[in-house]
């Protein structure tokens, strides 16, 4: 297994540990596990889209869980044991497929077609947590920063 040593970045950042375990605990979770295929697309600055592979799974078929920085996708087709097959070629078997998804970013919908569940996620950061111009003196109010400052005070 190739592993990445995140020992020189662990030593000269603060706060990053977070994320050198999830990028460690990933790597060893997802080793050899292909099963379904997906594809993740950016869409846009705040935008994204996850497909899967899921032939032959109907929407009862899947369970999509979204909860804070986790997407759990899980498939399982009931009645596959049902049947007597001389051949099974489609593969059909249980899978749990993981994201870990950044702060606010939320599942804004779900559709499955021509054998493709598609995710669009998109990133919504809140006003609370968007970055405030602060005014020197008697201007008591915050704005909102967006790009470049609109207009600046007079010296």
């Amino acid at each position: 297994m190739n592993r990445f040593d995140f020992t020189p970045y662990r030593r000269t950042t603060v706060g990053f540990d977070r994320l050198f375990d999830l990028l460690e605990r990933q790597a060893r979770a997802n080793a050899g596990d292909n099963y379904p295929p997906f594809n993740i697309e950016r869409r846009g600055d705040d935008a994204y889209r996850i497909t899967l592979a899921v032939a032959g799974f109907k929407p009862e078929d899947l369970d999509i869980t979204a909860q804070q920085n986790l997407l759990v996708i899980k498939g399982s087709k009931a009645d596959i044991e049902d049947k007597q097959f001389l051949h099974l070629g489609i593969a059909n078997r249980r899978f749990e497929r993981r994201f870990e998804l950044a702060d606010f970013v939320r599942v804004e919908n779900a559709d499955l077609a021509d054998g493709l569940l598609v995710i669009d996620l998109v990133r919504e950061v809140p006003e609370a947590m968007k970055p405030k111009k602060v005014l020197i003196g008697d201007q008591k109010t915050l704005s909102v920063v967006e790009g470049e400052a609109k207009g600046s005070a007079a010296a």
